[in-house]
């Protein structure tokens, strides 16, 4: 049998790269595999061998002690890869077929599949509505930081590059298609991102990034990417965006310096419930509703705020008993009396990444520049989260089977 080797995690802090079974077209049960989900058969599933899969903020929170996640838990939902086996109930897809995946798993079944709503199916996660690969408590999909991982529902799910030369040689901006830049797009969009909006982007990591190059495609006028940290904000000015230091003064304020005004048209979260409030080192303390509020008040009245920064409903190292549970204290009434709009919840991915892909296939975006995608071997992944963690302007990449050079 094929061996397999996993991005696993092992208690707050601690990752390793281990040795695990190989996929097969059955859940089997494991570290946060549903009960329910345990023997679910997957013939409409294909194996792929892992040609890139991406380290995300999103696998930092549970790194970091911040979920419920168990120990053993193998990690990774950002997963690009080629077609190496396909399940008898498997129509379009062929061995060899290179694919990128949507990071929220849909059964293409369900009312909410059928209305365009992947991020919520109903179908593929016993507990509650929307699963993805490798995350606390999303029914239990084994993830894809590894050479080899199952994908079902896979004619559904998969979206096929048109041609396999053209997909490896842009293959750092394509594996973008799986979570970042769908999310950040998204982010950009639900905000009401157009031609010649103002915008301003709370967090300059990978999402962040992503949703400030996803409002030039738009047509913005002009974006503001604003973070505590300044080698992600000279990333952000790498690629024409303005930035603003959140530790400096307030939002508004720093604003008018750059704008005239202290408000802006859109605007996108993309911190989510680890918000620190403004100030550096130890001054700047945890406050997750921190960057909702500065945003009602950054954001004009009648505008949007896209939310693709994670909120989540158990979180153990909270600063508090209600934040524990993901009750945060928002000031409400300044985004009612302002008639602002906001959209949160996972991304459809399914709703973008062919246009997306599309942009990145005709040299319209260069996503894998705006993140500083950098790919390191699987072994690796240990010090890609480490120095993630400590706040690396950089989108690790993971190349588990050797298809990039390093």
């Amino acid at each position: 049998m094929t061996s397999n080797r996993a991005v696993v995690y092992q208690g707050p802090g601690v990752v390793e790269v281990v040795d695990t079974a190989y996929p097969t077209f059955e859940l089997k049960d494991g570290p946060g595999v549903n009960p329910a989900n345990v023997g679910r058969k997957v013939p409409h599933g294909v194996i792929l061998r892992t040609v890139t899969t991406n380290i995300c903020g999103s696998d930092q929170h549970m790194v970091r002690g911040r979920t419920t996640a168990p120990v053993g838990l193998i990690l990774g939902h950002e997963i690009t890869g080629e077609v190496v086996e396909v399940g008898p109930d498997v129509e379009v897809l062929q061995v060899g077929d290179i694919v990128s995946v949507p990071f929220n798993i849909a059964c293409g079944r369900c009312r909410n599949c059928k209305t365009g709503k992947t991020g919520i199916c109903l179908n593929v996660n016993p507990d509650r509505p929307g699963s993805a690969y490798g995350y606390v408590d999303m029914g239990g999909w084994v993830g894809g930081q590894a050479e080899y991982v199952l994908v079902p529902y896979a004619d559904w799910n998969a979206l096929k590059f048109p041609d396999r030369d053209q997909a490896l040689e842009k293959i750092l901006d394509l594996t973008m298609l799986s979570d970042i830049f769908p999310t950040g797009f998204h982010g950009a969009v639900t905000a009401g991102v157009g031609v010649g909006s103002t915008v301003y982007v709370a967090g300059a990591g990978p999402v962040g990034l992503a949703a400030a190059a996803s409002a030039q495609l738009l047509g913005a006028a002009v974006v503001v990417v604003g973070d505590l940290n300044e080698d992600r904000l000279k990333q952000a000015r790498s690629f024409g965006c303005e930035t603003i230091d959140v530790g400096a003064g307030s939002v508004p304020e720093q604003l008018v310096a750059l704008l005239g005004v202290p408000e802006v048209d859109a605007a996108i979260d993309a911190v989510g419930f680890e918000a620190r409030s403004q100030g550096h080192g130890a001054d700047a303390a945890e406050a997750p509703a921190t960057v909702l509020n500065a945003l009602m008040q950054a954001t004009a009245a009648g505008g949007a705020i896209g939310i693709p920064g994670l909120y989540v409903t158990d979180d153990p190292g909270a600063v508090d008993l209600a934040a524990k549970v993901g009750a945060l204290s928002l000031g409400l009434g300044t985004g009612w009396a302002k008639s602002l709009s906001f959209t949160t919840g996972q991304c459809p991915v399914m709703k973008y990444n062919r246009q997306l892909m599309m942009a990145i296939l005709h040299d319209r975006v260069q996503i894998a520049k705006a993140v500083n995608a950098t790919p390191i071997p699987l072994e690796d992944a240990p010090r890609g989260y480490s120095e993630f963690d400590a706040g690396a302007a950089t989108k690790y990449v993971l190349n588990p089977n050797g298809y990039l050079p390093h």
